[in-house]
């Protein structure tokens, strides 16, 4: 299946559909832990429960951040428009918690047919959110697309036996070859999706 045939469209958030200037390497250094730490796996592990509730009102906090200082990134106001137009289904599937992506699909206006936070699955890189979402659709996970920008993205699409994208950005090009597809831009999605579009009119 070629960019454009895909049935359905599940974007990450942060990074992805959105640029909230997100600075991990920040955020670990505000909790203590170093760099590189994935923020919710080393959060399960604590079992102080002060430290544990100051982890969290970190957390909360950064990424309340992120959502009040998100951004569409190019293209994708255009391409959300564009899959909405054609009837073809849209979601997203974020490791973020669901009151700062909630603040931040109504700030920009962001509309799309399902939303999954990590209160609502578990979080990425477990496949179950995409395979909730498929069969919400009742589509099969290999006929849908997962665009994201991080190595935790393409996996969780290859274990729920999906295609993946890689968005890319300057710092992530290392993770192409994870990826089945890869855009530098929106614009060549949209591309993809109205020259299918065009060549099932005239068939």
């Amino acid at each position: 299946m070629q960019l454009g045939e895909h049935q359905g469209v599940i974007f990450d958030l942060d990074g992805t559909l959105v640029d909230s200037k997100l600075d991990f390497s920040l955020l670990c250094q505000q909790l203590g832990w170093p760099a590189g730490t994935p923020i919710l796996e080393h959060l399960a592990t604590i079992t102080d429960s002060n430290e544990y509730q100051r982890a969290v009102t970190i957390i909360e906090q950064f990424e309340l951040a992120g959502a009040q200082s998100a951004d569409w990134m190019p293209g994708a106001a255009e391409l959300l428009a564009l899959l909405q137009q054609y009837q073809i289904p849209t979601a997203i599937l974020t490791r973020n918690m669901r009151s700062a992506t909630q603040h931040c699909l109504q700030r920009l206006g962001i509309e799309v047919d399902l939303v999954l936070t990590r209160e609502d699955a578990p979080a990425k890189p477990d496949p179950t959110g995409l395979l909730i979402i498929a069969d919400h659709w009742q589509k099969a996970p290999a006929d849908l697309l997962f665009i994201g920008d991080f190595h935790f993205d393409l996996s969780t699409a290859r274990a729920a036996g999906m295609p993946s994208c890689l968005y890319l950005n300057p710092d992530n090009g290392h993770y192409r070859q994870q990826a089945d597809f890869v855009l530098q831009h929106f614009a060549e999605l949209a591309q993809h999706y109205q020259q299918k579009m065009k060549s099932v009119t005239l068939s």
